[in-house]
């Protein structure tokens, strides 16, 4: 094989690679309330998202369009492809979409590995936009439209992903409040168990949409590389074959479970219950659904969390701040880190140069990441402690001694 198409492989595996870790990062979007609740044991609702996921990637192209058109630059002003990205079988091209790759696979696992629930979309786009900023310089970046409508990374990217949590907070506050509203006069003819079913329905729909926009994404990107290579020439449609290996891999990612963040988004940030879960998780459904309409790349996790966070304030419950904060800060950093990481590859892998810098750029994602699964394992979430408490209670003070007295005769 030659330089290319090495590069092109190394390409397809990474991006299926990330597809996997976006798919277990983000089951927690979909499940963490209904596990929490007890609206669904914990093996059977990774299984349920799995599957939900692999039916909703087949639903939808549009996001898959924006991802591959949306960042970089690939045609001229005539809408020509770019004669210098698409040299030597795409090897300039190849090289920014591996390091883009890398960059937001690594920002994934990083988040993971603290239990934030941190965006897959944007670590990825991030990640392809620094390395598209390194290899070509600013210019390379589509950051806008022609003018006549939101396109490009501020507009299809970062425009939604500072509207999308609030968009889901304000929808969440007021389902939840409603749905309080509603049935509190006949709560003592129901009991809470009832409104798991409702649960159970609105995260199915959450997995759906999760499918329809976030698998995508790893359509988007691979389809981008076979341009590179000349194995596609097509930028309004995706291969059959890259549909199908993507929904695979996320769907065998999301019924792994990301159990770390699906204890943190269930336990950390507010106390669900079924009729606020309900509530929450129908507000997630149908931004995200709405939003791959639209072909907009949002964040499922921004969403999701948006919703349990209105769901939260909708219901009066106690939100735990503090775990909100550190959410929101991984939020800010997510899009700037991830690219810092791809600049930072496409440096590496250029400087060595040809297939051996693609390798080496890879072999510095397997080193990475098996070191933080590694780290991973010391202190081991999983479905047997993923509803745990999340404030451990006090130990009880430790009995004071009493001195003895002493009896005279």
């Amino acid at each position: 094989m030659d330089a290319a198409t090495i590069t092109l492989v190394l390409v397809i595996v990474t991006a299926l690679a990330f597809d996997f870790t976006n798919g277990f990062h983000d089951t927690a979007n979909a499940m963490a309330a209904s596990i929490s609740t007890g609206a669904l044991k914990p093996k059977v609702a990774v299984g349920l998202s799995a599957v939900l996921n692999l039916v909703g990637a087949f639903l939808s192209v549009e996001v898959a369009l924006t991802v591959s058109n949306a960042v970089i630059k690939i045609q001229d002003k005539s809408g020509a492809p770019r004669p210098e990205l698409l040299a030597d079988g795409g090897e300039a091209l190849l090289l920014i979409v591996l390091a883009g790759l890398v960059g937001g696979i690594l920002w994934n696992l990083f988040t993971w590995l603290l239990g934030l629930p941190s965006s897959s979309s944007h670590a990825l786009l991030g990640g392809l936009t620094g390395a598209a900023a390194a290899g070509l310089g600013l210019a390379g970046v589509k950051w806008t439209g022609d003018g006549t409508k939101l396109d490009g990374v501020v507009g299809k990217i970062l425009l939604p992903s500072l509207l999308s949590p609030l968009v889901a907070i304000g929808v969440a506050f007021v389902g939840c409040w409603l749905v309080h509203k509603v049935t509190n006069s006949v709560m003592h003819q129901l009991e809470e168990r009832y409104f798991r079913w409702g649960q159970i329905g609105s995260a199915s729909l959450v997995s759906v949409a999760h499918g329809t926009n976030d698998a995508q994404k790893t359509m988007g990107v691979m389809t981008l590389a076979l341009i590179a290579s000349g194995h596609w020439d097509r930028t309004d449609a995706v291969p059959v074959w890259v549909k199908v290996s993507a929904a695979l891999a996320i769907a065998l990612g999301t019924y792994l479970g990301g159990w770390r963040i699906i204890r943190t988004l269930g336990k950390g940030l507010v106390d669900i219950t079924p009729r606020q879960g309900m509530a929450s998780d129908g507000s997630t459904a149908a931004v995200l659904l709405a939003s791959s309409h639209l072909g907009f790349a949002l964040s499922t996790t921004h969403v999701a969390t948006g919703s349990v966070l209105g769901g939260g304030l909708g219901r009066g419950t106690h939100v735990r701040w503090a775990t909100a904060g550190r959410m929101v800060t991984a939020w800010a950093t997510t899009f700037p880190i991830a690219a810092a990481v791809g600049a930072l590859m496409w440096w590496l892998g250029h400087t060595i140069g040809g297939a051996f810098g693609a390798f080496v750029v890879f072999v510095v994602l397997v080193a990475l990441s098996g070191w933080m699964f590694h780290r991973s394992r010391q202190q081991h979430v999983g479905a047997h402690n993923v509803n745990e408490a999340w404030e451990r209670p006090k130990d009880p003070p430790a009995p004071t001694s009493q001195p003895t007295e002493t009896k005279t005769h």
